[in-house]
């Protein structure tokens, strides 16, 4: 249960908790300091913190975990992965790791997971980052509409179109440029016939149903609320940053410059100096 790094080292979630549908691997790194959860997206892994969560838990006890149906944590058919599950099973492992109210940072599905978690399950959190992510309005859009409509024939596309068809998905998310390495890192968990099955599985079951319940919800959150938004995210463009900065009126916003979807990989310098800066309170 390792992902290799460039450097030669490896990306390790040693720890599991049972959920309704499998495994779910975690870790925890640093110790002592306020709590804070990384909370990834698709068709990610907690891999994409691996530079961003080491600088945090110098400071902070930092927990990371992979969805159930990505990454390390279990993935088989029958799994249950649409929004709405992922957000009840982000409260339950909140509960599990007796953490009342940590700071949550979240980018692509993984924001609408923290928010349906906080708005329709209780889930309290301290304060909140969230950056390119889905969040409501209408989001379906481009490749993955498409997915969406046509899960059978994705998923019966032949392997190598299958991994061409990823590859370049991965490479649109960031405007910088993926390293081969980083990008076959990406890549590794969705080849074969199981990968290959279970990229669609998990694409297939994201809905905008999912995040409509809590839209109305938005403008009623009452802790901290910080926006990060790549300038150049061509997966979610700046128009929805500035539609989730609308909808949650007190919350900061800030535009990444050179930037793409995923800051992790084109400004891990800047989104850190951000997360360790503090959120401002609500006015």
């Amino acid at each position: 249960m390792t992902r290799e790094l460039p450097d030669g080292t490896t990306w390790v979630l040693p720890e599991t908790v049972e959920t309704d549908d499998g495994v779910v691997r975690w870790a925890r790194l640093g110790e002592g300091g306020d709590p804070v959860v990384l909370v990834h997206g698709t068709p990610y892994s907690s891999y994409l913190w691996r530079d961003v969560a080491p600088a945090l838990a110098r400071t902070r006890t930092v927990y990371v975990f992979d969805h159930l149906g990505y990454g390390q944590s279990d993935k088989h058919e029958g799994q249950d992965l649409t929004l709405a599950a992922q957000a009840r099973r982000f409260a339950r492992l909140l509960e599990h790791w007796d953490l009342d109210e940590p700071s949550v940072v979240a980018n692509d599905i993984g924001g609408a997971v923290v928010l349906r978690a906080h708005l329709l399950e209780s889930a309290r959190y301290r304060d909140l980052t969230i950056f390119d992510a889905v969040s409501g309005g209408h989001w379906e859009r481009g490749l993955f509409a498409l997915m969406r409509e046509h899960p059978d024939v994705f998923a019966a596309l032949p392997g190598y179109a299958h991994e061409a068809l990823v590859a370049a998905h991965l490479r649109n998310a960031s405007h910088r440029g993926l390293r081969p390495e980083t990008l076959e890192a990406y890549l590794a968990p969705w080849r074969g016939a199981e990968g290959q099955a279970a990229y669609y599985r998990q694409y297939r079951q994201l809905a905008e149903a999912d995040t409509r319940p809590y839209e109305p919800m938005l403008g009623d959150i009452t802790i901290p609320v910080r926006l990060l938004w790549g300038r150049h995210d061509r997966i979610l463009p700046p128009e929805y940053g500035t539609w989730l900065h609308e909808h949650v009126p007190h919350s900061e916003l800030h535009w990444i410059e050179d930037a793409g979807h995923l800051l992790q990989e084109d400004a891990p310098a800047r989104l850190t100096a951000h997360l360790l800066a503090a959120v401002r309170p609500a006015r």
